[in-house]
């Protein structure tokens, strides 16, 4: 019963376009959550204009205890699915460094990113000694003809630096 109090980080899928009510829910219910947000300059009838919107369409990660993830679907009938872990027995939970390491890249660099499909072979686990991304861990890829490290929420996405020199990295054995 100790482990349903355990809190961790959970995926949800969303109905596309529901994420920003989904968001402002949990807000209201004082749970924490994440929704990378994206700035795009949209034409409007009224000129341009800076909207936010959903780097990773239909989904949203939320911070909390078993016991709660279940009630804001029964309880609060909030309009979205957990992703199961790939046995498919429970929630899939994103380990705290991968999702803090995810939150960082995006904070640090939203337009030096780039979301990447889920289905990349994993590569060397590397650490990034060196620079403004120093203590970033995750997987040595070429995209591109450049050497990227990609921060990996397995089963949910992947996301990848800009170019960072060799020298800047060590391997995680």
């Amino acid at each position: 019963m100790i482990e349903d109090k355990k809190v961790h980080w959970y995926v949800a899928y969303t109905r596309v376009n529901q994420e920003l009510l989904v968001k402002k829910k949990l807000d209201e219910l004082g749970i924490e959550n994440f929704l990378p947000l994206d700035e795009q300059l949209r034409d409007t009838p009224f000129g341009r204009k800076t909207i936010r919107v959903p780097l990773i369409h239909g989904m949203i990660f939320i911070r909390t205890d078993k016991v709660t993830s279940f009630s804001l679907l029964n309880e609060y009938s909030l309009n979205m699915v957990y992703l199961k872990d790939i046995e498919g027995r429970g929630s899939l939970i994103v380990p705290d460094k991968q999702m803090e390491d995810f939150m960082f890249l995006l904070d640090f660099s939203p337009e030096g990113i780039e979301i990447l499909n889920k289905d990349l072979k994993r590569g060397d686990r590397v650490r990034v000694i060196k620079g403004p991304l120093q203590g970033l861990e995750g997987e040595l890829v070429r995209l591109r003809g450049h050497k990227r490290v990609v921060i990996r929420l397995e089963g949910v996405a992947s996301i990848a630096t800009s170019y960072i020199p060799g020298s800047f990295l060590e391997k995680i054995e």
